[in-house]
C-alpha cells in the first residue's frame, strides 16, 4: 500500500510574472523536475513557446487572479514556500524541503507582494551576486529539492 502524506508533492508557480517567455521555461523545467502542477497568480499567460515540452498539457495548470484567492486554495497540509530575498529567509543550502509543498516566486522587478511575505510558512533565498531570472531562480529551488529527497515517488 502507497502513503500519499508519506510520498509528497509539490507545485511552483509566479506572482505577477513579467513575461510568458520566463513562465514557459519555468513550466518546462517543472515538468523535468517533478512538480505536480503549476500556476500563476495575477497575470494570465494561456500558450507558451518555449514550453516545448508541452507542461501544461501533462501537468494541472492553475490561474488566480488574488492571492488570497490562492492562498485560500492552497492544496491541505501543503506549506507554503516563497522564494524571495528577505531578511527573514533562510539560505536554500541549508533549507530542508516540506515533502507536501508550494513554492511561490514573484515577478524579477518586484518580487513577492508583502501579503505574500508575511503568508508564506516558509522564506528561502539563495546566494548570487545579481538578481537571477525567475525562471532559472525556480529551476535552481526544484533542483536543490530534487538532489536533497531521498525518498522515492512511485
Amino acid at each position: 500500500m502507497v502513503n500519499n502524506l508519506e510520498q509528497g508533492f509539490f507545485g511552483i508557480g509566479i506572482q505577477n510574472g513579467k513575461t510568458p517567455e520566463n513562465l514557459g521555461v519555468l513550466w518546462r523545467s517543472a515538468q523535468n523536475m517533478g512538480a505536480s502542477f503549476i500556476f500563476t497568480i495575477g497575470n494570465r499567460y494561456a500558450k507558451q513557446a518555449c514550453d516545448t515540452h508541452k507542461a501544461t498539457g501533462a501537468m494541472p495548470y492553475f490561474h488566480y487572479e488574488t492571492f488570497e484567492d490562492f492562498y485560500n486554495n492552497l492544496p491541505k497540509g501543503a506549506m507554503l514556500v516563497g522564494v524571495e530575498l528577505d531578511k527573514k529567509a533562510v539560505q536554500l543550502e541549508t533549507f530542508t524541503h516540506p515533502r507536501r509543498c508550494v513554492y511561490l516566486l514573484g515577478a524579477e522587478d518586484h518580487g513577492m507582494s508583502k501579503i505574500a511575505i508575511e503568508k508564506s510558512h516558509h522564506l528561502v533565498k539563495f546566494k548570487s551576486e545579481l538578481s537571477l531570472n525567475v525562471s532559472v531562480a525556480g529551476s535552481i529551488i526544484m533542483y536543490d529539492r530534487q538532489a536533497k529527497f531521498s525518498f522515492k515517488v512511485d
